[in-house]
């Protein structure tokens, strides 16, 4: 736990103090935000606030990873490297979209095709790190691996983890501190069912039912990425709460969505994030309706999507809106905990 608690800390501070400098810099160089026209009209004054602030988080979160493995003597694994790997990776994907947005100063970056040919390449070469290096099994998960195998399957089940969970905060990531502050949320949850595998491990003595078929070294390399998260994901909303000195951009909502998908998947609870990010498909599925909607009748549900557009126009202050998303965010993860540990119990689990 020393170690897990050192992870986050040192991520938390890292971004702490290295987001101003990113401002100052962002700012001489001209990485500026580009808002939507058809969006809400007091969003433009947030026009050329700093962008890309994904890169700090990103940082920070690997530097916390490397130091704090190094610092509890043990060996980096396959599980920890790819799942790391996966975050940057999509950081990159993000990283060009929003270069593309600056440098063509426009608010739409990368087509849909091309972000979802990087989320693709990305994801199945996760896949491979996975199963191949981590020796991940290929089976459907919910709580823990239900034994419904997918075979290769498996890697398209990847890809759809990956680029729902990386789109979705995406789609978030529209007012200040949210798509932050509802990460850190998330990110605590799987510092807790990685630990808690990490402390439950089958092969011990007295064995138990309730035990995790999981690798402990392994576990406990995601529980020093989740924390890495926790604390970068904090130390960033320090600056990125309303009103925002810098927003992360595509950069970092597609980095911290590939890390929550990285971690569902190595973690073994797949549909678990459904549940835990229930703000993230709650957004996701309002595009959807939208969509739907407008192309098969010509209306719209929502005055404007994602969702917490909509609310907005409804009049409710932006902060607003941010806060009660997080409430929403909280009752997600703590139902999603709940339902990861009454699983405990009904095995025989003993705290």
């Amino acid at each position: 736990m020393r170690n897990v608690l050192l992870a986050a800390a040192i991520a938390f501070f890292l971004c702490l103090l290295g987001t101003p400098i990113a401002i100052r810099v962002f700012r001489a160089w001209g990485i500026g935000q580009r808002i939507r026209e058809d969006g809400p009209k007091g969003h433009m004054e947030k026009m050329g606030t700093p962008t890309m602030g994904g890169v700090v988080m990103i940082g920070s979160i690997t530097a916390a990873y490397v130091v704090a493995r190094l610092m509890s003597g043990g060996e980096f694994t396959a599980a920890g490297l790819a799942t790391i790997g996966l975050m940057i990776t999509l950081g990159l994907v993000g990283a060009i979209d929003d270069y593309i947005k600056i440098r063509r100063r426009r608010s739409l970056g990368l087509n849909k095709t091309a972000k979802l040919i990087g989320q693709f390449v990305f994801a199945l070469l996760f896949a491979l790190l996975a199963v191949k290096g981590a020796n991940l099994p290929t089976d459907l998960s919910f709580v823990r691996d239900t034994g419904v195998n997918l075979g290769y399957f498996f890697a398209i089940w990847v890809f759809i983890i990956v680029s729902a969970s990386s789109n979705g905060v995406n789609l978030t990531d529209g007012l200040d501190g949210l798509a932050s502050g509802s990460c850190a949320l998330v990110l605590a949850a799987y510092v807790v069912i990685a630990f808690w595998q990490f402390r439950h491990p089958c092969g011990t003595t007295p064995p138990i039912a309730a035990c995790y078929n999981v690798d402990a070294s392994a576990s406990l390399d995601l529980a020093l990425v989740a924390a890495g998260g926790l604390g970068a994901t904090a130390g960033f909303l320090w600056w990125n709460a309303a009103p925002a000195r810098i927003f992360m951009g595509d950069t970092g909502s597609m980095a911290l969505g590939g890390l929550l998908g990285g971690l569902a998947i190595m973690t073994e609870t797949q549909l678990l994030l459904l549940i835990l990010g229930g703000l993230f498909v709650l957004e996701t599925t309002s595009v959807i309706i939208q969509v739907i909607s407008f192309r098969t009748t010509g209306r719209r549900v929502f005055k404007m999507s994602p969702i917490h557009h909509h609310f907005e126009l409804l009049g409710w202050p932006e902060f607003t809106v941010v806060v009660r998303f997080w409430i929403i965010c909280g009752l997600a993860v703590a139902i999603g905990l709940g339902v990861f540990y009454a699983d405990f119990l009904a095995r025989g689990g003993v705290t």
